[in-house]
C-alpha cells in the first residue's frame, strides 16, 4: 500500500469527520433551550413615577441566534434583548418578555406600577413667611426619601397664592381633589389631588379669612372662616349664606356618618346634620379637633378634656393631666391625630402661644397611658403648626418642628418619623427655609 498515496484521503476523511461533529454540535447548540441566569428582582415587581423610564434587562443563558419579544398589557413593543419602558401614563402594567430559539423558549413577568406624578408621597401645606411670601406646598417622596417645595407654583407658573399678606394655612383632598385654604384675604385654591394642577378657585379679596374644608358629596361641602362657617357649591365654588346657630371664629371639620362635626371658638364642638347643615348638638369646652378612631369615634379636645363622641353623639369625657390649649388667636389645624391600626389617638402638649414638645397617646379605657409622655422631642425642637400626623401608608407617627427660638430658628426644620408603638424615631428629615410648616396632608 501506498501512504503517500493515502494520505490525501485520510486527511479528507478526517475532515468530514470533523465536519460531521461541528455540525452535530451546532444542531445541539440550535436545540438548547434559553434559560434564566439570575432570577428577577422583587419577582420582577417595582414601579416608578409618571414620566420616568425603567430599563428592563433580564439575565439569560444559551441565548444563541435567539429572537426576543416584549409586550406591555398584551400589545407587542419591542424585539430586543433589553427593553425601556417609558411611564407616559399611570396604573397597572404587565410586561411580557420572551426569548424563543429552535430549542424552545423562556418567558418572564414584569408587574409595574405607575404612580401619579404626586401620589407616591404626602403634601406638607406651608403657611409661608408672613409678609415676604405666599404660602406654599411641598411634596414628600417617599421611593427619594427627599423634599419637594414650592410644588404649586412649578405645576401652575402663571398662577400665584397671593397676597403675601395671606397664610395658607390649611389642605384638604376630596374625591381626588385638593382644597388649599388661605387665611388673610388669602383664596381657596382646588387643584388636582395627584398633579397639582389648578381647576378653579376662590380668588383673594379683601374680606376672605378663611380656615378649612369639609366635603360632603360631589356637590356639596363647607367652608370656614373667622366669622363662621358656610355651604359650598363644588361645581361653581359659589359660597353659600353662613349657616345659623354656628357663631365665631370656625375651624376644623370632619364628615363622619350623616354629622359634619366643626369647631367653633364660641361654641365648642357643632355638630351639624350633613343634610341640611342644621345644628344637631354642641359640645362646650373644645378647642382643638379633629380625628377619628378605628372604632368609628370622633375626637376633640379642650381644657384638661379629650371628648370622644360615638356614632348616636353619645360623649365621652376623659380627664387629662395638663391643660390642652387651641389655636384661634393664630389659627392652625388642630394638633391631633389617630392611628389607623390600633385604637389611639395621639395630641401635641401645646403652649398658649406656642409650640411645645410632647406628645401624649391616649388608648381609650386605659387612662394609664396618659401618666406619662408618649414621645418628647429632641432638645431645642418645638412643634409648628398642627405638628403631627398619622400616615397610615407608612403606619408612622409623622411629625414637623422648627428650633426653638426666634428668629433664624425657624428656618431650621425637621420632619420626623416615629414608630407608633415604640416611640423609636424611624427617619428625620432636615431642611432649611421659612416655610413654616401648617399641616402634614397624605392621599387617603
Amino acid at each position: 500500500m501506498n501512504f503517500k498515496k493515502s494520505m490525501p484521503y485520510v486527511f479528507a476523511g478526517l475532515a468530514m469527520l470533523a465536519i460531521a461533529s461541528c455540525k452535530k454540535d451546532n444542531e445541539k447548540e440550535l436545540l438548547v433551550k434559553p434559560d434564566v441566569a439570575e432570577q428577577l428582582a422583587n419577582g420582577g415587581k417595582d414601579s416608578i413615577t409618571m414620566n420616568e423610564t425603567l430599563i428592563l434587562h433580564p439575565k439569560l443563558k444559551n441565548t444563541k441566534n435567539a429572537i426576543y419579544s416584549w409586550t406591555v398589557n398584551g400589545a407587542r413593543t419591542g424585539s430586543d434583548s433589553v427593553f425601556t419602558f417609558n411611564a407616559a401614563t399611570k396604573g397597572d402594567f404587565k410586561i411580557n418578555f420572551k426569548a424563543a430559539t429552535n430549542g424552545g423558549e423562556v418567558s418572564l413577568d414584569y408587574q409595574i406600577h405607575v404612580w401619579d406624578k404626586y401620589e407616591n408621597g404626602f403634601y406638607i401645606v406651608n403657611e409661608g413667611w408672613f409678609g415676604h411670601g405666599t404660602g406654599t406646598v411641598s411634596f414628600y417622596r417617599y421611593n427619594t426619601g427627599k423634599m419637594e417645595d414650592s410644588i404649586f407654583v412649578k405645576e401652575n407658573p402663571l398662577k400665584d397664592l397671593e397676597p403675601k399678606s395671606s397664610t395658607l394655612q390649611s389642605g384638604v383632598i376630596f374625591n381626588k381633589k385638593f382644597y388649599l385654604v388661605s387665611k388673610v384675604n388669602g383664596p381657596m385654591v382646588v387643584t388636582d389631588e395627584y398633579t397639582m394642577k389648578e381647576i378653579a378657585r376662590i380668588p383673594s379679596q379683601g374680606g376672605n379669612d378663611w380656615r378649612s374644608f369639609v366635603g360632603i358629596n360631589e356637590s356639596k361641602g363647607l367652608i370656614s372662616g373667622g366669622s363662621g362657617v358656610y355651604p359650598l357649591n363644588l361645581n361653581t365654588l359659589a359660597i353659600g349664606q353662613k349657616i345659623t346657630n354656628v357663631t365665631g371664629q370656625v375651624g376644623d371639620m370632619i364628615k363622619q356618618g350623616d354629622y359634619i362635626f366643626v369647631l367653633s371658638a364660641t361654641d365648642g364642638v357643632v355638630i351639624l346634620n350633613a343634610a341640611d347643615n342644621t345644628v344637631v348638638k354642641k359640645i362646650a369646652g373644645a378647642t382643638i379637633g379633629f380625628t377619628k378612631t378605628i372604632d368609628g369615634n370622633v375626637w376633640a379636645a379642650g381644657g384638661t378634656k379629650l371628648f370622644k363622641i360615638n356614632a348616636t353623639l353619645d360623649v365621652e369625657t376623659i380627664t387629662v393631666p395638663f391643660n390642652l390649649f387651641g389655636s384661634w388667636g393664630a389659627w392652625h389645624p388642630g394638633s391631633i391625630t389617630a392611628s389607623t391600626r390600633e385604637n389611639a389617638v395621639f395630641f401635641a402638649k401645646n403652649g398658649s402661644f406656642s409650640g411645645g414638645s410632647e406628645i401624649y397617646k391616649y388608648i381609650p379605657g386605659n387612662d394609664a397611658s396618659l401618666q406619662a409622655a408618649f414621645l418628647k422631642l429632641p432638645a431645642g425642637k418645638i412643634f409648628y403648626g398642627a405638628g403631627l400626623s398619622y400616615n397610615a401608608k407608612l403606619d408612622q407617627l409623622l411629625v414637623s418642628t422648627v428650633q426653638s427660638g426666634f428668629g433664624e430658628n425657624f428656618k431650621v426644620n425637621n420632619l420626623y418619623f416615629y414608630d407608633p408603638v415604640t416611640a423609636a424615631v424611624k427617619k428625620t428629615v432636615s431642611y432649611d427655609g421659612y416655610y413654616f410648616p401648617s399641616v402634614i396632608v397624605a392621599h387617603n
